[in-house]
């Protein structure tokens, strides 16, 4: 395989699936932070990559895969440790994003949304703690998805922040989205069948996030989907605002990232690119405070998001505020991108709940992200529903 687009860090690791399976001939790549025997990750860094040992079997999500027939074609390049939402590598370059030229293909599971969005793979694992497959798949025009939170089994991962990580997938259909899911998840997981959203949420503040013209190229697709609801309603979810929300999830996903991370990093002393850097000493600083009232706030949230979606409830919002932004801009720029992006990415991710971005062509054909966030445990049904309601 070449490596166009600089998709892969390892482009020739390769594991050929069952003889036959429910995805028996399809062809995935993952995130060079999921275990692969034999094969070392780097986790987006030259130094974690030096100082870990090859992997001694496949991740679970790997092992699922090529157990239901889907063959590893490529280990895909991340941010450094999975702490950006960019996909600007400092070490390793950047991917290119084949459907927004001059443009970052958003991270932190880059590769994984390039490999799928140029064809190379038929779909692509990748994680999603803040939005690391949400925000690539806007950016690159692709479908994502990110479960609900302890839905598909985070074993053999490198983790980045456990209370919020999850195994996510990347395809360029919503059918592959699904029959990927069916194997991750399980067919008998809660959620599965075909039952219809009877209630879809549109969340006003969520939606204020996004520019004008991307605004009224992603409502096209929200009509879409409202003619697929029984009922369809403004509804506002955060009345402390997403900025308190973002900030929760922040000192949370903070803290939980240096108690995971500190100790390697204190004793490696890994080179890190400026941005990262700066992340993880902010991320130091966490060390030892009390978290208990932004835990009680992100109890509150989860209660409420669940009671409002229950069982067949549905969140339409933007997946990003706008078109990935250019390549090489200025490091306050692409961090004001990056608190837009996680002021909707925080939504699901403080509440644990299962969200689809679909692929909507935005201003100049730039590509953008439609999201659904749906109730806990409901995966397959927001899967099956999306399946059935964008063709």
């Amino acid at each position: 395989m070449d490596n166009q687009n600089g998709a892969f860090i390892d482009p020739g690791l390769e594991v050929t699936g069952s003889a036959s399976g429910k995805l028996a001939g399809l062809s995935f790549a993952v995130k060079d932070v999921f275990a692969v025997a034999g094969h070392r990750s780097s986790a987006g860094n030259p130094d974690w990559l030096r100082s870990h040992p090859p992997s001694a079997a496949h991740a679970s999500a790997v092992r699922r895969l090529l157990q239901s027939g889907a063959s590893l074609r490529g280990a895909t390049h991340t941010d450094e440790l999975m702490y950006s939402l960019g996909g600007e590598n400092y070490h390793y370059g950047t991917p290119v994003n084949p459907r927004a030229e001059g443009r970052i293909p958003g991270g932190s599971s880059s590769g994984s949304a390039v490999a799928v969005a140029s064809g190379y793979v038929d779909f692509a694992l990748g994680t999603d703690t803040g939005g690391s497959i949400r925000v690539p798949s806007a950016y690159c025009g692709v479908y994502g998805f990110r479960p609900t939170h302890g839905a598909v089994e985070m074993e053999g991962v490198i983790p980045l922040a456990p209370g919020f990580d999850t195994v996510g997938w990347i395809a360029d259909s919503p059918e592959l989205l699904q029959r990927a899911g069916e194997v991750l998840l399980g067919a008998a997981a809660p959620g599965s069948g075909e039952g219809a959203m009877d209630m879809l949420h549109i969340a006003p503040e969520a939606w204020a996030l996004a520019g004008a013209d991307s605004a009224a190229s992603l409502k096209q697709g929200l009509r879409q989907l409202q003619a697929g609801a029984r009922q369809s309603g403004v509804t506002e979810i955060a009345p402390e605002g997403l900025k308190t929300w973002m900030d929760v999830f922040r000192e949370l996903q903070g803290a939980e990232i240096w108690a995971t991370h500190g100790a390697w990093i204190e004793h490696a002393q890994p080179l890190f690119g400026p941005d990262i850097a700066a992340r993880f000493a902010w991320a130091a600083g966490l060390a030892g405070q009390d978290h208990s009232r932004a835990q009680a706030v992100r109890a509150e949230i989860a209660a409420r998001l669940r009671q409002l979606l229950g069982e067949d409830g549905c969140i339409v919002l933007p997946t990003v505020p706008g078109p990935a932004p250019l390549r090489g801009g200025d490091l306050a720029q692409l961090e004001q991108n990056r608190s837009g992006a996680m002021m909707l990415s925080c939504i699901a991710g403080l509440a644990g709940l299962p969200q689809v971005t679909l692929p909507v062509p935005g201003p100049g054909g730039l590509p953008l992200g439609l999201s659904v966030i749906s109730g806990h445990g409901q995966d397959l049904r927001l899967l099956s529903w999306v399946w059935r309601m964008w063709k």
